[in-house]
């Protein structure tokens, strides 16, 4: 991979894409749930609790610029430690992928194609997924800049027709049931889109002028976030946070309400497009990263032999994570939150920490050992 190289604009719409993700038509259902007509609050907080998780992750990955988090994991936690972290970092996204795809899998056969089993859906949706993989990181990032734009496009029309249809009566009473609801609300907000990046220390030795990745980090999560913030928040001025919580989709349902005189309606067409596009990213970057993460654990130079077997394990798991979508659902806000700041909070901290440890060390070893010379 040392010849594989993404521009810093590249890098960036990536993180974009990434951070909305699934999380544009399933996330404000859960801030709703919790902090009920004030989940438009949770959302601001989140996003900005969330740049904080970011700027810790871009932090780590400028401890060794030209190293994977495989790979320093080793040089700052010693091989077996680091080996043992890496292991169980690679559940992560391995996990991350099954859900998505079952996600995809569920929506796809609740909504669209009704008779259709979800592990046909699931299997098909792998399939392009591990074409895009074995593509590589160059053409993820550069096929994203095109699809970007359409993803834009489609974003400010639908936000264009919501806005007539917004109702200030359901954020209110504001704060009514003070701040503690708002806080356990942007948990779940910086958890999904913002803990989830952590896997880009995975690609940051592939980006070029790595004196500015951690800016371009940041710019990318606040451009993906502010998407979030706006979705979250039509949803509670539009449904109010009632039928929010209640929905598996809220945004899907969001866009059904949509009717522009008698003639422009129905068009969930276009949230159902951009949601598409934004997992697809998702979980091939994420796929990617499982395999080029397997792959340096143990020491094979070329990730692409790993994908097939890959594959096929992930759509058997998206099958066998989850009985049913409310049981996908309910867990899935309890728990995966927790799941998610082990890698992207306690992981990158103990990394620093140990780092600064190490360097601290060798510095008064260094200066003891010269005191002594002299």
């Amino acid at each position: 991979m040392n010849n594989k190289k993404i521009d810093l604009p590249q890098f960036t719409i990536l993180v974009i894409l990434i951070t909305i993700g699934d999380s544009i038509l399933v996330l404000p259902a859960i801030p709703a749930a919790i902090a009920k007509q004030d989940a438009w609050l949770s959302a601001i907080l989140g996003l900005l609790i969330g740049l904080f998780v970011v700027y810790l992750l871009g932090t780590v990955g400028k401890l060794y610029p030209h190293l994977t988090l495989v790979e320093y994991n080793e040089k700052i936690l010693g091989k077996w430690p680091g080996i043992f972290v890496s292991i169980l970092f690679i559940f992560y996204p391995l996990l991350s992928v099954a859900a998505h795809v079952r996600e995809i899998g569920d929506f796809t056969t609740t909504h669209i194609m009704t008779n259709t089993p979800v592990l046909m859906v699931n299997l098909l949706f792998v399939v392009i997924i591990v074409m895009g993989a074995r593509l590589g990181i160059e053409v993820i990032a550069r096929s994203g800049e095109i699809f970007f734009f359409f993803f834009t496009i489609l974003f400010v029309v639908f936000i264009i027709a919501l806005v007539p249809l917004i109702d200030l009566k359901n954020v209110q009473p504001i704060l009514e049931g003070g701040i503690k609801p708002v806080i356990n609300g942007a948990f779940t907000v910086v958890a999904f889109p913002f803990m989830e990046l952590v896997v880009f220390l995975m690609v940051l030795p592939y980006v070029n002028h790595q004196r500015k990745i951690r800016k371009s980090f940041l710019i990318g999560s606040l451009c993906g976030g502010l998407v979030l913030v706006i979705i979250i928040s039509f949803t509670i001025l539009i449904l109010g946070y009632d039928l929010t919580q209640r929905s598996f989709y809220p945004t899907f349902a969001l866009a059904k309400v949509i009717r522009i005189g008698d003639f422009l309606e129905r068009i969930e067409v276009i949230l159902a497009v951009m949601w598409i596009l934004t997992t697809y990213y998702k979980i091939t970057f994420y796929f990617y990263i499982l395999n080029v993460a397997l792959a340096q654990i143990v020491r094979i130079k070329e990730y692409k032999v790993l994908l097939y077997p890959m594959g096929m394990i992930v759509t058997v798991l998206s099958i066998v994570i989850s009985p049913n979508a409310a049981y996908f659902n309910n867990t899935i806000s309890k728990y995966w939150p927790f799941y998610d700041s082990t890698f992207s909070v306690f992981l990158p901290l103990l990394l620093l920490i140990v780092a600064f440890i190490r360097k601290n060390g060798k510095i008064g070893y260094n200066q003891e050992k010269s005191n002594t010379d002299h």
